[in-house]
């Protein structure tokens, strides 16, 4: 019977004691809850504190991963150095590119600079400075002298044309043969001496090239002239020059009051500025209609004109053989026939 008692101890109608299920709720607060899993793509598992008993599975899958889709077995502080070792290599990747590129950038600039060194165009700066003289005090020269009529900035005005364009060469042609300046108004400026001296007409001639360009002055030498073939120029001259300048380039008149002016006064140079520039009514010749061997042979041909002996005695001015025939017709005929009528008077009849 005491063996019935105690098995018994409370009898079928007395509730349970409370006692372990407090014990259990005790328990439970100070371990985490199981039943609540993470949230589906968050990290939670990986922060999660493992208990002492706890044990990990390496042979877990964590699921298949964005880039190659194979399955991972590492557990949570495996993943975690995985997620972590992914952004550092990017950025040491990029860090590297950057590097890369700035070396690229440095051996371009260095390339650069070593062929500009070695390729660049020589000059001084003393050669500046004079040209900048030259057209400093060409300058002023213009606005002394020329800007009345061809205004300020050498644009032209009612009573001289535009400058701007016409050249070095069109400036030492005019202002070398006194042309220019221009004292009135005429049909045709007349050869008279130069009012300038040759460093002031270079002057000049600098100043007006800065505005626009244009024929520069020719250099002619000694020794392209005595090689010059003449019997070409002549042959050029003819079918170019003498229809206005006269056979052997002494002038003769045109319309209008003007006139094609004698080239005996003429240098190469000057020949060949006219050639280029075609001042007054002369046309302009250029490098495809006259090059400059043909234009250094022209010259050649009229200074051989102008300079040369006559080797038939007095050359009557080089009028051509018009004047020479009609000259000897009117002085050898005439003197003939004065003389025959000298005979006849003093015979006795």
């Amino acid at each position: 019977m005491s063996d019935m008692t105690e098995t018994s101890g409370t009898s079928p109608d007395t509730p349970p004691d409370p006692a372990p299920r407090a014990v259990s709720t005790s328990a439970s607060a100070d371990t985490p809850a199981a039943a609540d899993p993470p949230a589906a793509g968050a990290s939670a598992d990986v922060d999660a504190p493992v208990g002492a008993d706890a044990t990990v599975d390496p042979t877990a899958s964590t699921g298949p991963t964005a880039s190659t889709g194979e399955a991972t077995a590492a557990g949570p502080a495996v993943r975690t150095r995985l997620l972590r070792r992914a952004p550092r290599g990017r950025a040491a990747s990029a860090r590297r590119r950057r590097r890369s590129s700035a070396l690229v950038l440095l051996l371009g600039l260095l390339s650069t600079g070593v062929l500009w060194s070695v390729l660049a165009p020589g000059g001084n700066a003393a050669q500046t400075a004079d040209a900048n003289e030259a057209v400093r005090q060409g300058r002023a020269l213009y606005a002394q002298g020329c800007s009345t009529c061809h205004g300020l900035g050498a644009q032209g005005s009612t009573t001289g044309p535009s400058l701007i364009g016409v050249g070095a060469a069109a400036v030492d042609f005019q202002v070398s043969t006194g042309r220019m300046p221009l004292a009135a108004p005429a049909a045709q400026a007349d050869r008279k001496p130069a009012l300038y001296s040759q460093t002031q007409i270079e002057q000049l001639a600098a100043y007006i090239d800065s505005l626009g360009g244009g024929p520069e002055v020719p250099k002619i030498t000694d020794a392209a002239l005595d090689d010059a073939d003449l019997s070409h120029g002549g042959e050029l001259y003819r079918a170019n020059c003498a229809q206005c300048h006269q056979a052997v380039a002494q002038g003769a008149p045109l319309t209008y009051g003007k006139f094609a002016p004698s080239l005996s006064e003429s240098t190469p140079t000057q020949i060949v500025e006219a050639m280029r520039t075609g001042p007054e009514s002369m046309p302009v010749f250029g490098d495809r209609q006259i090059d400059e061997k043909d234009a250094v042979a022209v010259a050649a041909y009229v200074e051989h004109l102008t300079k040369s002996k006559s080797p038939g005695g007095f050359s009557l001015g080089k009028y051509g053989p018009v004047p020479e025939g009609l000259l000897g017709l009117l002085v050898g005929v005439g003197g003939l026939l004065v003389v025959c009528l000298w005979i006849g008077a003093r015979q006795k009849v």
